[in-house]
């Protein structure tokens, strides 16, 4: 039996009571015992620890359940992390200027002369006063390919050398969608070894914030290289893989069904849900919306459907009759109702990804299917100004968390990682405060309490029984100003009573 103990731990929300605290015996990962102390101050070591036991003092820090990001692209964002931020763009012009100034810079240091591409990521155009096309950034890189894609993933910005270079066509330079999938996908060339070094690296980030798990809705066959990456070293988070409509076949001929262990992974790698993006999003103004997005014509002035609702009926019963739960992007109004339409009409399960623009009644059905609400609070504040634009007169529905906590819709919290950063702390702090940098609260009746927010972030207790998924803070999350919680300190993580994370 291997046995740690966590001596001089604190409940959040005991309000600094001196000496009140608890020691938590873990044995074989799981919560064996937890042992109360009293408020005289004193330590109480179990007299049963063996000499071969691991004893961490956590010197009166807050312990909590482990934190799991529900929604994250996680090779994507490793490799974003490596490639050119574009986040501080202001125009498509001031974009293709620092491009302009990033192959400066490579020329100048010869790292590998300016004929390599140039893939950059995390520009916001919504909001932009000119618009992004491929002359602006011709001006600056003749020969040099040049692919930009948006924070979002859902738009990809090409010069003329790159559309060349992938045999596309594009009179402005812009890919959307399944054009801009495609084109990122075609790009996954790095080799096993490396990408899984890069992911190894990312994890370790994510375990520092106290991540114990994550949902990853990688566009790959997930179960396999997972399975590798845990084999190989990488035993950091526990996994929850999604399944891709291109990989659904595989999937059932594998024999995995939603929530299976799969074998030879310690028990950290799972079987997740079928994902289908069934619209686009907010910012490439592809959502998909009841009404028209403000000055749009044409077919897509709603938004755009990537598939259609008997597409979406008909990969759901596959997927379910073969044990495998349902989970729907759905950005838009009139997506999520389609969504929401194809769970009742297929008697299916699992979850709405996104459901960044619901109407009220939908809301009410979500809560009567029960269908999970996994979402991004983060994007709230992302989107704030954008929503005020294209979803005028109906900001008040956009990401509404306490209207759905009210319907008693179950939310569940993700990153979208790497469209926004990989770090369950800041989605809490978004929907404890709707507010970021200064600002003032948006929406602020959409304002959730921090028990729900951890709630949402969490799927253990701690509590005897459950594994030992834990995280040990600096800082009681339940007591301190929200607007700290976003650079909550995080000192010890454990994934199943071992320790992925110490500072």
């Amino acid at each position: 039996m291997v046995r740690l103990t966590l001596l001089n731990a604190k409940l959040p929300g005991e309000r600094g009571l001196i000496g009140s605290g608890i020691n938590v015996i873990i044995d074989d990962g799981i919560i064996s015992e937890i042992e109360f102390v009293g408020q005289t101050g004193a330590v109480t070591i179990p007299s049963r620890v063996d000499t071969d036991e691991e004893v961490i003092d956590l010197g009166g820090r807050y312990l909590i359940p482990g934190l799991w990001d529900n929604h994250v692209h996680f090779a994507q964002w490793a490799q974003t992390r490596r490639r050119l931020d574009l986040s501080r763009a202001e125009s498509a012009d001031h974009a293709s200027a620092i491009v302009a100034e990033h192959l400066a810079l490579r020329a100048a240091n010869y790292d590998g002369g300016v004929s390599e591409p140039v893939v950059g990521f995390g520009w916001r155009g919504t909001l932009w006063d000119d618009e992004p096309h491929k002359d602006l950034l011709d001006r600056y890189t003749g020969k040099t390919p040049v692919i930009l894609f948006s924070v979002d993933l859902h738009s990809a910005w090409l010069n003329s050398a790159a559309l060349a270079e992938h045999g596309l066509s594009s009179k402005t330079g812009l890919l959307l969608e399944k054009d801009c999938y495609a084109l990122e996908a075609s790009m996954r060339h790095v080799e096993d070894e490396t990408l899984d070094d890069w992911i190894h690296e990312a994890a370790q980030e994510a375990a520092s914030r106290g991540v114990v798990g994550i949902v990853d809705f990688e566009l790959a066959w997930n179960p396999g290289d997972w399975r590798r990456r845990i084999q190989n070293g990488n035993d950091l988070l526990r996994v929850e893989c999604g399944i891709y409509p291109e990989h659904l076949d595989r999937a059932i001929e594998s024999g995995l069904r939603t929530g299976d262990l799969i074998a030879s992974t310690g028990g950290l790698l799972s079987v997740g849900r079928l994902k289908v993006i069934s619209d686009g999003s907010l910012g490439s103004r592809t959502a998909f919306c009841a009404h028209d997005y403000p000055g749009a014509v044409g077919p897509a002035r709603r938004g755009v459907l990537n598939v259609t609702p008997a597409e979406l009926r008909t990969l759901m019963t596959r997927a379910g009759s073969h044990g495998i739960e349902s989970a729907v992007h759905a950005i838009g109004d009139e997506a999520v109702t389609l969504a929401l339409d194809a769970f009742e009409q297929t008697d299916s399960t699992g979850t709405i990804e996104h459901a960044q623009l619901v109407s009220i009644a939908d809301v009410e059905r979500m809560a009567g299917l029960e269908i999970i609400a996994s979402v991004q609070p983060e994007h709230a504040m992302d989107d704030r100004d954008v929503v005020d634009t294209l979803w005028r007169n109906r900001a008040d529905r956009a990401f509404p968390l306490a209207h759905m906590l009210d319907a008693e819709v179950e939310l569940v919290f993700g990153s979208d990682a790497p469209v926004s950063a990989l770090d369950p702390w800041q989605a809490i702090a978004s929907a404890v405060t709707r507010s970021r940098a200064g600002r003032e609260p948006w929406h602020a009746e959409q304002c959730v309490d921090i028990e729900s927010a951890l709630e949402a972030s969490t799927r253990t207790r701690l509590a005897v029984g459950e594994p030992a998924d834990l995280v040990a803070l600096d800082t009681d999350p339940l007591e301190c100003d929200p607007q700290e919680l976003r650079e909550i300190s995080v000192a010890l993580t454990l994934v199943s009573g071992r320790v992925t994370f110490q500072r």
